[in-house]
């Protein structure tokens, strides 16, 4: 059937901000959707709050709207617009959900509006937890035993009636397991029960039979409206069931289902689709399989492109968004070709001969005190995915490019080995390996794990391999020991450290050097590294990566998309072009700190590039990304961004590289010993001056840390040189040169040890900061009050800075920071934009609400940090994007740093301004000059854009959710109007934390803040709220004639702040501590704030903006207008 003509334009719903359960993929997802159905001649009407993706980008989508996800805003977009149809399911369970609302709140008929993609019939039966289980009982399919409860009292009863604990609590409608658990005994369950009802946004949760223990499965499936059929892709976790399917590591195909049992997952799979009725789209299936007889029962399946969708999508190259949206308006499998044969259509199963390994990112670290056991609800914030031709390879390489490891594991007895080996952990898959070194039994370690046996057989093999490799040196290791190792997936770094050359440190069980390991040194030259040594012998011995496409089809069929993967065999699918190309590398796995704004400047420098003539090469291992879709760039490399991985690429496509020439590293100064990289040993190309290269700038964090190595290696570096980024990265280097450039910053000094510390703290007075070099999202960055504090927070910022020598700043207390962006070509410096931060200083500028263009500073202001920028612009020879956070106290204006590279602000400020200031860069590092590019002055800005961070706090249960200089928060979204309270307004509700209109405001601040809080509780009791407050603050409002009740603080006994919060009596909480005990006394306060749903304010500067909020949304009705609108506009 061809394609749909009775509708003309679609409305897409995106997923909004990453949250954990619900990341990139949706903006991948997304981005495949509005391609597809625009070429096939459809007006695409596109709503996301998210401003960090691609998705948003206004050249996607024929109107794209950055606006909050909720009914009454996308009702006034339907008005405006007037689409046809609706496409909800390629936005995550954001999009769905909003989807039921409008349907079932008449809003889509109102309007005229069809559904696509799925009906809401089937929307319902396969999220609704009690029709989904009767659907499956009526196909006869088994379901775990259960019951839907609405209330504790019924839950009480549902268990009674299965009988025995431990149970699963399911909430309905939920992201990422939200709220999901399992409960041990009665007092756990009523527990846990309450939090699941608050989570499920329809107040329902499923009681569920446990099956911990059993092997989990996922199969990816698609069906159309004729009734084809197909598996794209089946998915084992490594974890047994009890652990999320998004915690766990999971391997693609499945390894241990024999056909037969495949076919009846597959049978069931299909079962599952005809029952629920999804027949224009794709969706998953998951099974929990006993592994004692064989049961198969049906968990759960998705209506809509899922989760799981982006990896198997990279896993086998069959893009299931694209073709869920042709589904949606019509066609048939059968109609739609494969992209990447040509010849095949989309119901033609895909068959892959390789392995393909997910594993999980998590960021325990970021939240103190946080329970590390994987469960039933999502933790990670982010995925890696490698490609083997076994499943050994790929696991080695996945975990290599997880770029985590344990940091001690110390050998055990059996007790505390079993102790390890049965909690899920992430580092129970590190705490195997260690047992197999040490001998343990495999079927105990199977055992204790719950992993099928042959996953510990295949990990026993690589460490078999590891002792062989153990009893030689590099000069007596045999070449074909030497190229098993390779094929296994054994980094070099870790050949290097089992073959010490003078086996003076003999690895152990417990060493860190063992089969994780793959990062480049931090300090010294990496040319007189081990791994280089081995290295060099492998290049000797003819022992070279090859690299194979993703082809879909096993090799049957020729695959034309240059999609690869890098293995040791004998033959090579892809040989280099001799085109001019740039290597772009990627940002690896999305963390807090480092997350989807880099690909988005990564894409951009790809699409920038491309149009330049380049042939791009995106090098990247995240799954989950626009990056790594197989259109995004001429050529895509799916490894690890390790220095021997990006060397292997690089040498192939770039070709021998020159030999290595001494480096000179630059002593305080800006420009000793620099080289310029406009004038670099960049590979020329005669007939069209291009340059090849690589870019190391846009991919945050984790290509600047291998800019060192590949420097060393005489790898061309586009744009700002390595000199530069390691003089804005290095603490100590960076302080000489603002000294040079009498630009002021806060007192400070460099230390190496706890007593360097307490010295220069002492000298500069606390509160101190502590900041750590080369991390990323403020990683190990705290304010300290004490030198026993200092002692330890030292410690864990030296772990995270890997030694380097850690910077002591002074902390300016009430100053309040500035972010700017611009781009720099060595000669001009050009503003892309000026952003103030509603928090003020010692908040995380990735975790501060900020706002473009700023509205709280001065001229004066505004005029020394533009003049500073240039200067350091200049200073750094910065050839690319650059970012400068300032702070400003007592009209003094500091620079606290300089990044010489892309920054999460640069999708918010491109948003704001429709300046593409990273495709503007992207062709700077290529050689135009921004004269050439015709941008040489400030953007202007019409109206007020708001960037605000959502933080993942719901997730940690009893986690402190007060903000401070170590970056917590997992996305962002915008608002924007054409005045600041409802563009702050509309960021609060796209963020999930809707400012009350009206209720009561309990206040309680420190000293220092009691005069400036009168106006903001005048405002607020002028607005119609009833003022609580603790003794001292309400004392402070009586005398200023404000009617403020007083409350009990918590050890002032009930009744009680908290118990108010309980009781749903506090509908807004202004909190500012001050001092380490004050910010203990507020812990129980913030906790329930959050549990509760309650908007929660830390800053006076964020309280004055929530009050210009809640005024606008009472004063005026909110209004929508898309980028495209408003660019023209504004221009």
């Amino acid at each position: 059937m061809p394609k749909r003509t009775d509708i003309h334009s679609i409305l897409i719903l995106g997923a909004g901000p990453i949250v954990i359960g619900q990341a990139a993929e949706f903006d991948y997802s997304g981005t495949q959707a509005v391609k597809a159905l625009r070429r096939e001649g459809y007006r695409i009407i596109l709503i996301n709050s998210n401003p960090a993706t691609v998705m948003t980008d206004p050249e996607l989508a024929d109107a794209t709207y950055v606006e909050p996800l909720t009914i009454e805003i996308v009702e006034k977009i339907i008005a405006q617009e007037r689409p046809d149809a609706l496409l909800p399911t390629v936005g995550g369970q954001t999009a769905l959900n909003l989807g039921v609302a409008l349907a079932e709140q008449g809003v889509l008929a109102r309007y005229g509006v069809q559904l696509i993609g799925a009906s809401l019939r089937a929307m319902k039966v396969a999220e609704d937890r009690q029709l989904f289980k009767e659907a499956m009982l009526g196909a006869g399919l088994s379901v775990p035993r259960s019951g839907l409860a609405a209330t504790v009292s019924e839950a009480l009863t549902i268990a009674a009636e299965i009988g025995s604990f431990p149970l699963l609590i399911r909430p309905s409608f939920t992201l990422g397991g939200s709220g999901a658990a399992i409960a041990y005994d009665r007092d756990d369950f009523i527990e846990k029960m309450e939090f699941g009802l608050r989570e499920s946004p329809v107040h329902a949760c499923l009681v569920e039979e446990s099956v911990l223990g059993w092997k989990e499965f996922e199969l990816e499936v698609m069906r159309d409206h004729a009734n084809n059929f197909v598996v794209v892709c089946s998915i084992e976790n490594l974890d047994p069931m009890g652990v999320h399917t998004g915690d766990s590591i999971t391997v693609a195909p499945a390894q241990t289902l024999t056909d037969k049992e495949y076919q009846r997952l597959r049978d069931q799979a299909r079962l599952v689709m005809e029952t629920v009725g999804v027949e224009t789209g794709g969706s998953n299936v998951q099974f929990a399989v006993n592994p004692a007889d064989g049961r198969v029962i049906i968990i759960e399946m998705n209506p809509r492109v899922s989760r799981s969708s982006a990896l198997a999508s990279k896993a086998t190259g069959f893009p299931i968004a694209k073709i869920a949206a042709l589904l949606a308006v019509g066609y048939t499998l059968d109609e739609i070709k494969n992209d990447i044969t040509r010849e095949t259509v989309a119901a033609f199963e895909p068959s892959i001969d390789y392995v393909v390994v997910k594993i999980p990112r998590w960021a325990f670290e970021k939240f103190a005190n946080v329970d590390p056991t994987l469960g039933p609800q999502m933790k990670s914030v982010g995925e890696v995915m490698a490609i083997g031709r076994t499943f050994k390879e790929a696991l080695l390489k996945g975990l290599r490019a997880l770029e985590w490891k344990p940091t001690h594991l110390a050998p055990g007895a059996l007790g505390d080995l079993a102790a390890r080996l049965s909690a899920p952990t992430r580092e129970r898959i590190f705490h195997t390996f260690s047992a197999l070194r040490q001998g343990v039994d495999q079927a105990q370690i199977a055992a204790w794990t719950g992993f099928d046996p042959w996953f510990v057989a295949q990990m026993g093999q690589i460490v078999d391999l590891e002792q062989a490799i153990a009893h030689h040196t590099l000069t007596s290791l045999p070449a074909e020991l030497l190229r098993q190792a390779k094929r296994f997936g054994l980094a070099d770094q870790q050949i290097a450290a089992l073959v010490a050359a003078e086996k003076t440190s003999k690895p152990t069980a417990h060493s860190p050097n063992t089969a994780w390991e793959g990062q480049q040194p931090q300090s010294g030259s990496w040319l007189q590294t081990p791994e280089q040594a081995v290295r060099a012998l492998r290049k000797a011995l003819g022992i070279m990566p090859t690299y194979q496409r993703v082809d879909t089809c096993a090799a049957e069929f020729e695959a034309y998309t240059p999609y690869l993967y890098g293995s040791y065999e004998t033959q090579d699918e892809a040989p280099p072009s001799d085109r001019p190309k740039v290597i772009i590398l990627g940002g690896g796995p999305n963390r807090i700190g480092q997350g989807i704004e880099f690909d988005y400047c990564c894409c951009h420098a790809a699409f920038a590039l491309h149009d330049l003539g380049y042939e791009t090469i995106m090098v990247n291992c995240n799954p989950e990304t626009v990056s790594t879709d197989y259109d995004t760039s001429d050529r895509l490399y799916f490894e690890p961004l390790t220095l021997e991985d990006v060397l292997n690429i690089v040498e192939r496509e770039l070709g021998e590289l020159p030999k290595p020439a001494a480096q000179t590293l630059i002593q305080g100064g800006v420009t000793q010993g620099s080289r310029d990289d406009s004038e670099s040993t960049d590979t020329e190309t005669q007939a069209s001056g291009l340059r090849s290269g690589v870019i190391v700038q846009f991919g945050g964090q984790t290509p600047l840390n291998l800019a060192r190595g590949l420097a060393e290696m005489g790898v061309p570096i586009l744009g700002t040189s390595w000199n530069a980024i390691d003089l804005a990265e290095d603490r100590g280097r960076f302080g000489n040169l603002l000294a040079e450039l009498d630009i002021p910053a806060p007192a400070n000094g460099m230390a190496t040890s706890v007593a360097e510390a307490r010295r220069v703290a002492r000298q500069i007075g606390y509160p101190v900061l502590v900041r750590p070099s080369y991390v990323l999202g403020g990683r190990a960055m705290a304010i300290v009050y004490d030198d026993d504090t200092l002692a330890r927070l030292v410690q864990e910022a030296a772990q995270a800075s890997e030694g380097r020598p850690i910077l002591i700043d002074q902390y300016l207390e009430d100053a309040f920071e500035v972010d700017v962006d611009a781009v720099a070509d060595g000669a001009r410096v050009v503003i892309g934009g000026i952003m103030q931060h509603i928090e003020e200083a010692g908040v995380h500028s990735g975790d501060s609400a900020c706002v473009l263009p700023p509205y709280k500073i001065s001229y004066y202001h505004l005029s020394i940090m533009r003049e500073y920028t240039e200067k350091l612009g200049l200073a750094l020879g910065v050839r690319g994007l650059m970012n400068i956070q300032y702070a400003i106290k007592d009209d003094i204006v500091y620079v606290l740093e300089v990044n010489p590279r892309a920054s999460r602000t640069v999708p918010f400020v491109s948003k704001a301004t429709g300046v593409p200031l990273a495709k503007i860069a992207a062709q700077v590092m290529a050689g135009r000059s921004l004269a050439e590019l015709r941008f040489t002055t400030e953007p202007p800005i019409d109206g007020f854009f708001v960037k605000e961070a959502v933080l993942p706090f719901r997730k940690f249960s009893g986690v402190d959710t007060l903000l401070g200089p170590e970056m917590r928060s997992t996305g962002e979204v915008m608002g924007h109007a054409s005045h600041f309270g409802h563009a702050f307004a509309k960021a609060q509700m796209a963020a999930g934390e809707r400012l009350p209109l009206a209720g009561t405001a309990f206040l309680s601040v420190n000293d220092f803040d009691k005069g400036s809080i009168l106006k903001i509780a005048r405002d607020l009791h002028r607005l119609g709220f009833t003022l609580l407050a603790t003794r001292g603050t309400a004392a402070t409002l009586v005398r200023a004639g404000l009617p403020a009740a007083p409350v009990n603080k918590v050890k002032e006994g009930s009744p009680h702040v908290v118990d108010l919060i309980k009781a749903g009596k506090i509908h807004l909480i202004i909190n500012t501590p001050l001092g380490p005990t004050a910010f203990d006394d507020g812990k129980s306060i913030r906790t329930e704030a959050v549990r509760h749903g309650v908007p929660l304010i830390t800053t006076l500067s964020a309280a004055q903006a929530a009050v210009n909020g809640i005024r606008a949304l009472q004063g005026k009705e909110m209004r929508v207008r898309s980028l495209q609108e408003h660019y023209q506009r504004q221009g």
